[in-house]
């Protein structure tokens, strides 16, 4: 439910947001030059650029939604949140010989964050105090219990009573509702029922707003971080964490990347390279690196070795397709041209062939970094004890949420920046990409 609102918020925020964006920077969506003559890119990438008003609003509608999705004290839109304080509903009990009476149970909703009272001991964990009710007169005795936000109650109601369950007496009605065991009524505040033994429960109602353990705010998440700084997690700090995981990304991949580019430049060049690799690629292709790990484990052991083996392998056949896939787009036109003006062979390849599939082996090399990025995570299984995938796996075994959302923060924005540098790198080596 709440991740179909999202869809549909976000699907609102991009159509609502451009023809908003539209009528205030008009300018901004308006092409110059002969750009505004494309209306496709066919390979051209001058022809689409990013608009950049767009990318600042979509940040914004993302940051805005894991607010308004939170119980966060940043004063942006929210959406409905739990139900807080205290409310009551009323049980009516019944004997065996057919008398009745009601009372009262008073629910006392606190957050489940704050920071509990503490014990006669000194020691915090105590809960919050109970309200204050009378008990009342009759066999039926008023309760008063307090139960967490996001939580569940089992109201035992029969422990003041007068007469047990185990005496004949029994539940029939909730606000004066007849109910049956495992019957449920939906009041303002949250639900109430009979469990399947007839034993009253209390729900909180929890709004459109997800608990800490599942979602935490940005400002909780923002804390852990400089937390993260300070004190570490497992012996070593984030900034250790990420250098132990980029320097195991940038290994594989490099090396990967030195062993595919030769070998999809000769499967493109040559007959015989092309039948030699092209089964063990497109074997090899298809099998996801998780499977990789055992037998890496056996044959690399569970040392840096191992690691950035597998991330060799998330990179090499990616990069052994790019490479094959630009010497193959190479317009044959322009080899000809090359030969009729005497070029030799060497000087075709590396006047033609190469400048013409660099484009090809920067985009692959793209998509390896994104890949190996999301390998390193599995990597980092092999018995790692430091890395940011090691730090994500060990915070979920405790469900420290704000820890895992930390390390997936800076996987993207490392990843993001490292995306950034490539096509800024691309754009100063092959200032011809889409030109010729």
């Amino acid at each position: 439910m709440i991740g179909l609102l999202v869809i549909v918020l976000y699907v609102g925020a991009f159509f609502g947001s451009f023809f908003l964006a539209r009528m205030a920077f008009k300018s901004a969506f308006e092409k110059k030059g002969f750009n505004k003559l494309k209306t496709v890119t066919f390979g051209d990438e001058s022809a689409i650029t990013a608009n950049r008003v767009a990318s600042v609003i979509s940040v914004i509608t993302v940051f805005w939604l894991w607010v308004a999705f939170t119980n966060s004290a940043i004063p942006l839109p929210k959406f409905p949140g739990p139900f807080s304080g205290d409310m009551n509903f009323t049980y009516t009990a019944q004997l065996e010989d057919g008398s009745t009476d009601d009372a009262t149970v008073t629910m006392r909703v606190y957050r489940e964050d704050i920071q509990l009272t503490l014990d006669e001991e000194g020691n915090p964990g105590r809960e919050p105090d109970e309200a204050e009710v009378e008990p009342g007169d009759g066999f039926a005795k008023n309760d008063t219990l307090t139960v967490a936000r996001y939580g569940f109650k089992v109201v035992n109601v029969w422990q003041n009573d007068d007469v047990s369950k185990a005496d004949g007496s029994s539940i029939i009605a909730l606000n004066g509702q007849p109910v049956e065991p495992g019957d449920k009524i939906k009041v303002p505040e949250g639900t109430i029922g009979l469990t399947d033994k007839g034993t009253p429960t209390f729900e909180p109602a929890v709004g459109l707003r997800m608990a800490r353990l599942y979602l935490p705010a940005p400002e909780v998440v923002f804390q852990r971080f400089i937390w993260l700084n300070k004190e570490g997690y497992q012996g070593y700090t984030l900034l250790e964490h990420t250098r132990y995981s980029l320097q195991r990304v940038l290994l594989g991949f490099i090396i990967g990347a030195l062993v595919g580019i030769p070998i999809g430049y000769a499967m493109g060049l040559t007959s015989w390279s092309r039948g030699w690799f092209d089964p063990i690629v497109e074997f090899m292709r298809p099998v996801p690196p998780l499977a990789l790990i055992p037998l890496i484990i056996i044959w690399f052991g569970i040392g840096e070795v191992g690691k950035v083996v597998l991330l060799f392998l998330a990179a090499l056949w990616i990069m052994i397709i790019a490479a094959r896939s630009g010497v193959s787009g190479v317009a044959i036109t322009k080899v000809h041209a090359a030969y009729s003006l005497g070029a030799s062979k060497w000087q075709i390849l590396s006047k033609v062939i190469v400048p013409n599939s660099l484009p090809d082996i920067f985009t692959g090399a793209r998509v390896a970094m994104g890949v190996c990025w999301g390998t390193v995570v599995a990597a980092e299984l092999v018995a790692a004890n430091v890395g940011l995938g090691k730090m994500i796996v060990t915070a979920s075994k405790f469900q420290l949420t704000d820890i895992i959302i930390v390390g997936i923060i800076v996987i993207g924005v490392i990843g993001f920046a490292i995306e950034v540098g490539m096509r800024k790198l691309e754009n100063w080596l092959i200032p011809w990409k889409g030109k010729v």
